[in-house]
């Protein structure tokens, strides 16, 4: 089996990860896996396993001849039988499909505002789903909404998943007092909901001062932005709340974290609650997209979008016992092993590839 991802950029984000993630689990598994970036290379591409077959396309307009010949080339040399087209890079997948007919495409919904499905145009996917071999969904909601809007035969749930690295990058080191950190992994978007965060970052500098929070992710250096940083000098929380920006050496970063967080207003399945169960942190989160089929009352915690008095509450529960997150952060791993790793995921894909399954 030889198949291609493909994605439109390799900054740090969910889609993209994800990208890489099946890159790098396929290359050992198939006689081909390959992964091509259309329009930017970013951070992720230092992650790409040595062995999976990378190419940037340098794609720069929706209908860039050049790039089209340049994927048209790589398909051909590389005999690729699927092109797994990760979120909008679908339509380049569909033109390559015009004129190697043979090549099946696997499209892959990442999309995070669940909350706001009814906004979602599609009018091009419509017309480009004729073109799909299966659809994979991140989550059930996805999966309702291909089956019933987009009316496709072959739309199917998998989970993200992390890519297990052997070896840690150690680079980043998280500011604040050991055991007393706080980690939101989540790019600096409206969606994430920072400013939910500084609510609560407010009240336990005040409760518990030794504690301080991380925020790691892209920084688009935009109006949420520079409104987010305002708003941290404005509340005196400078020292107590602080952003990093897009890093690649999440693992670590995560290993130095005590509690990990996630306050998003919309979400599919966010890749970094996967990362946040493999090294065992205890989390707490608002009930949104899969979250909230992942999260139970033995393995974490989830709030609403608009409840910080209950978000507040049990981080404090997590930060005033040890041993309770201990234990959290044990059960919440045993959840991601059984249902979310890797190897379950992938043997999963592999089949509906197999069987159209």
């Amino acid at each position: 089996m030889r198949i291609l991802q493909l994605i439109d950029s390799l900054e740090t984000g969910g889609a993209e990860r994800m990208a890489v993630n099946y890159a790098n689990a396929l290359q050992n598994k198939i006689e081909f896996s390959g992964l091509i970036a259309t329009r930017k290379e970013g951070n992720l591409k230092d992650q790409i396993n040595p062995k999976v077959s990378y190419f940037f396309l340098n794609k720069i307009k929706t209908i860039d001849i050049q790039a089209i010949q340049k994927l048209f080339k790589y398909c051909k040399t590389n005999k690729i039988q699927f092109i797994h087209a990760h979120s909008s890079s679908y339509f380049l997948a569909v033109l390559i499909k015009l004129v190697l007919p043979k090549i099946k495409i696997i499209w892959h919904d990442h999309y995070g505002n669940n909350e706001f499905l009814n906004l979602r145009k599609s009018t091009v996917l419509k017309f480009c789903k004729r073109y799909f071999f299966i659809i994979i969904a991140v989550n059930q909601t996805l999966k309702t909404w291909g089956q019933n809007v987009l009316k496709h035969k072959n739309v199917f749930y998998l989970p993200n998943f992390a890519f297990q690295i052997s070896e840690i990058t150690k680079i980043t080191e998280l500011k604040g007092n050991k055991n007393k950190r706080i980690l939101c992994l989540a790019n600096l978007r409206p969606q994430k909901n920072h400013f939910f965060l500084l609510k609560i970052a407010k009240v336990i500098k005040s409760k518990h001062p030794n504690w301080t929070f991380h925020l790691v992710g892209k920084d688009f250096n935009d109006v949420y932005s520079t409104e987010l940083k305002t708003k941290i000098k404005d509340e005196n929380l400078e020292n107590h709340v602080f952003i990093y920006g897009s890093k690649n050496d999440t693992d670590y970063i995560i290993s130095q974290a005590d509690i990990c967080i996630l306050t998003s207003e919309s979400e599919g399945l966010p890749v970094a609650l996967i990362e946040y169960g493999t090294h065992k942190k205890p989390v707490v989160c608002t009930a949104v997209g899969e979250i909230s089929n992942i999260i139970n009352v033995t393995n974490g915690f989830l709030t609403g979008v608009t409840d910080v008095d209950g978000f507040l509450e049990n981080i404090v529960k997590l930060i005033e016992n040890e041993a309770f997150r201990i234990q959290m952060g044990e059960q919440f791993y045993q959840t991601i092993y059984q249902g979310y790793s890797e190897e379950k995921v992938i043997r999963k894909y592999l089949k509906f590839l197999l069987n159209g399954i």
